[in-house]
């Protein structure tokens, strides 16, 4: 569908993009490295929305330059204003495409309805296996390892109302081996989403160009 080989120079327009962080910002860092390789396509990173503050993602944003806010939802006094407060700081960035790293809370069906087709979600299975509500970090490994899958690995998805719930853009398969643990099954599974994630974001990217700032 996309050519995930396409590099920024072929590619001179920019897409405003977001990324949306809870952690350590693997991922993230990830996705900032190949932006300064040039290997982002027309994604330009111009903003970092972290739903936790103190976290390693905010390192990676400020090593890179990159702007970045800490919405937390314990500081709002509804689940509606803090959602319309992630909204707000999009729309004024003028951002053009979303991407999750890590990022634990669902998006609120108006974020949802304002960036229909244009966030982007990894997760660290094969989906729609293992996919869903509570289904994160060491848990999906460990579900993996109890339903004895021969096979894990990671999905670039299409974000909607549902975890993990949208279309499928791109994914890795990471077999999986006999004495794996939780832990070394993430680890592999870690380095598939590091070249996965930016290779889909830079060539996603191309279908956005010329689309709303929101």
């Amino acid at each position: 569908m996309w050519n995930l080989d396409r590099k920024s120079s072929d590619l001179p327009e920019t897409v405003r993009t977001a990324v949306l962080v809870s952690g350590g910002g693997s991922n993230l860092d990830a996705i900032l490295s190949a932006q300064k390789a040039g290997h982002l396509g027309s994604a330009q990173v111009t903003l970092v929305i972290s739903s936790r503050a103190g976290v390693k993602a905010l390192e990676h944003a400020a090593a890179y330059q990159i702007p970045a806010c800490v919405l937390e939802r314990a500081k709002f006094s509804s689940e509606k204003e803090f959602q319309q407060a992630v909204l707000s700081a999009l729309k004024a960035a003028r951002i053009q495409l979303v991407c999750l790293a890590g990022y634990l809370r669902l998006l609120s069906p108006d974020i949802i309805a304002a960036f229909r087709g244009r966030i982007l979600n990894i997760h660290p299975s094969l989906l729609p296996k293992f996919g869903g509500s509570g289904m994160y970090g060491h848990h999906v490994h460990a579900a993996v390892l109890k339903a004895e899958e021969p096979f894990s690995g990671c999905s670039v998805h299409v974000v909607d109302e549902e975890f993990d719930h949208g279309p499928v853009i791109a994914s890795a398969r990471v077999p999986v081996e006999k004495n794996d643990t939780p832990e070394t099954l993430a680890a592999r599974i870690l380095e598939q989403e590091h070249q996965l994630y930016p290779k889909t974001i830079a060539a996603f990217s191309a279908s956005l160009i010329g689309a709303p700032h929101d």
